[in-house]
């Protein structure tokens, strides 16, 4: 089990994108199938980007991972989207994706549950093609540097999302707090923020590898978003029911989405 922090050079040499997907994502079995979490964050997102009002010109998506699911509400509501990822396995995969390679992990079910959401049942291929027509680039990002996405040069964006990276990748509150800062300066004044996170865990599990998670709390997260220059204006929780098998992959306690309006540049 990982009882110290795992950094970034474990993930780029270690973490498997397809095993990842299987061990999350995968029908039935997978772990934030089974929780609730995914269908959870997929109405969160849909009413965010609908009756909500996030919307715009540029969404960046930070830490995607090798996953397409949380761009598929967003490719409806912002001209053109880019992910940004630190590790080369995951930009590889999700170019693949774009490409429409075969052998990729089916996402049929999710894309059908986005579109029964959306009023649109059957459109299954269009929202592929959508999203493959807005998603306009995938691009290195470190969520611990001053300038995330450096060398790229784009202008502020619209919206920053990120589910499910910002606890692997900060080894304490601390490091946590000045990551917000670092995706702030993405934003411009007025866009928004939104996160998709688990409290409460300390590790996840990727095949035979364990990765550390920072144990975070609904009480800090509304304090550094806040504390940042930001207007939270939904935020949910999730409890999670014990499992012992699906806590032996990923500890997490529950499951949380914030959705935050940038006021001021702090």
């Amino acid at each position: 089990m990982a009882t110290t922090f795992t950094g970034p050079q474990l993930y780029q040499e270690h973490f498997d994108s397809q095993i990842y997907l299987d061990t999350y994502y995968g029908a039935v079995s997978g772990v934030f199938i089974k929780d609730g979490y995914l269908n959870f964050i997929l109405k969160k997102l849909h009413k965010a980007f609908t009756s909500g009002g996030v919307k715009g010109d540029l969404m960046i998506d930070i830490g995607p991972g090798p996953a397409i699911y949380q761009e598929l509400s967003a490719c409806e509501a912002f001209k053109e989207i880019t992910a940004a990822d630190f590790t080369d396995r995951n930009r590889e995969y999700l170019e693949k994706w774009r490409r429409n390679e075969p052998g990729l992990f089916d996402w049929t079910p999710v894309l059908k549950f986005v579109c029964d959401l959306e009023g649109r049942s059957g459109k299954i291929a269009e929202k592929e093609e959508k999203l493959r027509k807005t998603l306009k680039r995938v691009v290195p990002c470190d969520v611990t540097k001053s300038s995330p996405l450096h060398p790229l040069v784009l202008p502020k964006a619209d919206c920053v999302l990120t589910v499910g990276c910002l606890e692997c990748a900060c080894k304490d509150e601390e490091a946590y707090a000045n990551v917000i800062k670092n995706l702030s300066s993405l934003l411009k004044v007025g866009g928004h923020l939104i996160i998709g996170s688990v409290l409460g865990g300390t590790i996840f599990r990727c095949g035979k590898m364990h990765f550390s998670i920072i144990n975070l709390s609904e009480q800090f997260l509304k304090k550094v978003v806040t504390d940042t220059g930001f207007v939270i204006e939904d935020l949910e929780v999730l409890h999670r029911e014990f499992d012992k098998h699906m806590f032996d992959i990923c500890n997490h306690t529950s499951g949380i989405f914030i959705l935050a309006k940038k006021v001021k540049d702090v």
